[in-house]
């Protein structure tokens, strides 16, 4: 089977898990990291997970799954060790038009979460269409090292920068070049060196002269 791959923005809405062990805890680390609302159902939790609790930043709302408990909610995980139960989540969601992961039962998933590599706004997701998440693993750990902070910051600077190009009003085709011609530079590779008079340089170079470049941006 072939997956649509899509970035989804989780801010603020509700993410349901079912399960409360450490492989929903890991799920529920990276849904909170994601600006996620999350409710858990599970009678055994682990003690983060009860941490979480306590803090208010997930809702216990039941020790046994129910159909009620789906009210309201966005996406679901069904994570327990119970893979009849998993597969009742899953049907009871699809019913409702939901997004659904049951883990390691990709037929009961109508999506399914890949490995990631993040750097700031970098993020880049790696699946096997869930036929050997061992390799995605692997092929995330190996580009980890690939893409280092300095992509963190040429981000943030190309949002900076990109806010400031668009003002001017030129047209698009030039932005475009502007643009590219940033990235095809050796921006990034300053960056990697901490080279920052090499990078005031090749910008002072590319942009017009009325951007005003983020120079507080370049000693971070």
């Amino acid at each position: 089977m072939a997956y649509y791959p899509v970035f989804i923005k989780l801010d603020g809405e509700t993410a349901l898990v079912v399960g409360g062990g450490r492989v929903a805890q890991r799920k529920i680390e990276t849904l909170l990291e994601y600006g996620a609302s999350v409710r858990i159902v599970s009678k055994e939790l682990t003690g983060k997970l009860k941490q979480f609790i306590e803090s208010g930043d997930i809702r216990h709302v039941g020790e046994k799954f129910e159909s009620r408990h789906l009210d309201g909610a966005f996406m679901v995980i069904a994570a327990t060790d119970d893979k009849k139960l998993n597969r009742e989540i899953s049907e009871a969601a699809r019913k409702r038009g939901l997004l659904i992961n049951a883990v390691d039962q990709p037929p009961d998933c109508n999506f399914i979460v890949p490995s990631i590599v993040k750097k700031g706004d970098l993020t880049i997701a790696i699946s096997t269409s869930g036929k050997s998440p061992a390799l995605a693993k692997k092929l995330r750990e190996k580009m980890d090292g690939q893409f280092g902070s300095e992509y963190r910051t040429f981000l943030t600077l190309m949002g900076r920068l990109r806010k400031e190009v668009l003002k001017m009003g030129l047209p698009h085709n030039e932005n475009g070049r502007i643009f590219k011609e940033i990235v095809d530079s050796d921006v990034l590779e300053a960056l990697k060196r901490n080279d920052w008079d090499g990078v005031k340089s090749t910008l002072g170079r590319i942009l017009p002269g009325d951007v005003v470049i983020p120079y507080d941006l370049l000693m971070v």
